[in-house]
């Protein structure tokens, strides 16, 4: 398309004036902005004047013009911190003598706590658990109801507090599996043997187990796993043995890991976090820990 320029003269279909510009033909009429539009056009205007005069907003050689309010994102924050510090002065002493039990009796507690454990997490925690705490292989799940250690308040206080197998604190959750492989107690027969029915538990062989294979696994299991794992593998929280028959893996739920497993086993470590936090925030993060879905009564 190309513009040409005329003389402007009055169109003679709508009896207005034109322009003079001219795109093939088509001719641009001279008509006035509509009145809503200049009359919000002028509204912007004068509350444009009313911002410059009434907040900071021109530029100077000393700075900037402070407006009438003076106000500031600097002076907003501040004020809202006093206002937070202000809450917290009001109810931490009262959280700080307050049971977990209790805390989680109390509405206004339990929020002050799950506030504050959000922000412990991300900064202590996430890294491992994840954000939302859905963990990893070799870090578990907190949003589940499988807990290696117990998922009651006290419980997972004493795992905060104390770590697992943490060198530096001498009541840390401790517990290690044998290794059966590498130490020569089960054979690579066995140990195949005892992984596949491991694997029946939870339901995840792909075939169904042979009665025969499934008994020699059960006899394996009875005699070397049982103890800790339970007779239905079910786990022991007092131990920190994992259960084996549901659908939770801390590390994997193929064969293959559950063979290396058995051979050489893991060993995570959790720090104990009572050594490099204070109480207030043990007892925040134990609780937000508690109400992220997976918590015990």
């Amino acid at each position: 398309m190309s513009e040409q320029h005329h003389q402007s003269d009055k169109d003679p279909v709508s009896g207005v004036n034109t322009t003079g510009h001219e795109w093939d033909g088509l001719k641009e009429l001279n008509n006035p902005a509509p009145r809503w539009w200049l009359i919000v056009f002028l509204i912007t205007v004068v509350w444009a004047i009313g911002y410059w005069v009434v907040y900071p907003a021109w530029p100077t050689l000393s700075g900037h013009t402070q407006g009438l309010w003076a106000w500031t994102q600097f002076k907003q924050l501040d004020e809202q911190r006093q206002e937070i510090a202000a809450r917290q002065n009001t109810i931490a002493p009262r959280f700080d003598d307050a049971s977990l039990e209790d805390i989680v009796k109390d509405p206004e507690l339990q929020a002050f706590a799950r506030a504050g454990g959000a922000v412990a997490f991300r900064n202590y925690c996430a890294a491992c658990h994840g954000s939302g705490g859905a963990g990893g292989p070799g870090y578990p799940n907190l949003n589940d109801d499988s807990w290696i250690w117990g998922g009651k308040l006290d419980q997972i206080y004493a795992t905060i507090a104390h770590g697992i197998r943490a060198h530096d604190d001498p009541e840390t959750r401790q517990s290690e599996m044998m290794a059966f492989g590498k130490d020569g107690l089960l054979s690579a027969q066995d140990i195949g043997t005892v992984a596949d029915y491991v694997l029946s538990l939870s339901g995840k062989n792909e075939t169904p187990l042979p009665d025969a294979a499934k008994t020699k696994g059960a006899e394996i299991f009875a005699a070397n796993c049982a103890a800790c794992h339970g007779e239905a593998g079910q786990g022991n929280i007092d131990l920190g043995a994992p259960a084996l028959n549901d659908a939770l893996w801390l590390y994997a739920d193929t064969r293959e890991a559950i063979v290396a497993q058995i051979n050489k086993p893991k060993h995570g470590v959790m720090p104990a976090w009572g050594k490099r936090l204070d109480e207030r925030t043990l007892k925040q993060l134990t609780i937000y820990v508690h109400t992220l879905g997976g918590g015990q009564e």
